[in-house]
């Protein structure tokens, strides 16, 4: 049965946070609100978390886990940036994006596209997200909370907690959020190709 958190989306209770903290550290796997909608999400490294995701979404090995940052620091620890990529992706952080880029040797293998050798990373504008990711001092392996055959993601904790209670370990609400998914630009070819249209603003990378 998954633990239930109900966190105030503004200023999301200490006790709380440390608390689903201390459960990804111990192999949790987690439902959470973003800045775009609600993901799954569980520390690197997790094989169970891991293999639990792929099971509850129906993923193949060419999915692209995305890598929920803090910050940018600790974003490119993991992907391979260069001067003109770092500007475009800086001046879109933090916000509803996923850039898909060359993973560094930090990221398992397991967690790359097979053939292209990329990872998604995102760093998100939201309270709750970020106080977490500061409590965990390392990123998030995370996939959107979209569940096989529905067109959108479920957007209330009180509902992922009940259909989703045998399967993940916690659930965070903080209240509703989105059910746009995130605008995906892929830099991996040098250059931004637009893989998915969602919450951010595609302006500036057309």
């Amino acid at each position: 049965m998954a633990k239930y958190f109900d966190v105030h989306p503004d200023n999301p209770q200490p006790r709380s946070i440390a608390q689903v903290a201390d459960s990804l550290r111990a192999g949790a796997l987690i439902a959470y609100p973003t800045d775009s909608c609600y993901a799954l999400g569980c520390l690197l490294g997790t094989r169970d978390g891991t293999d639990r995701i792929r099971s509850i979404r129906h993923l193949d090995n060419r999915h692209h886990f995305t890598l929920v940052c803090q910050d940018f620091a600790q974003l490119g620890q993991f992907v391979q940036i260069d001067n003109d990529v770092f500007r475009a992706i800086k001046a879109s952080t933090p916000g509803s994006y996923t850039f898909i880029l060359p993973a560094t040797r930090e990221v398992p293998r397991m967690l790359q596209h097979p053939k292209k050798k990329t990872v998604g990373v995102r760093i998100p504008d939201h309270v709750v997200t970020q106080a977490l990711l500061a409590e965990i001092g390392e990123p998030l392996l995370s996939s959107t909370l979209l569940l096989p055959d529905e067109d959108e993601p479920m957007t209330q904790g009180w509902e992922i907690k009940d259909r989703l209670d045998h399967v993940v370990d916690a659930v965070i609400d903080s209240g509703e959020c989105g059910t746009e998914p995130t605008t995906v630009v892929d830099f991996s070819g040098g250059e931004a190709e637009i893989v998915r249209r969602g919450a951010g603003d595609t302006t500036r990378f057309e």
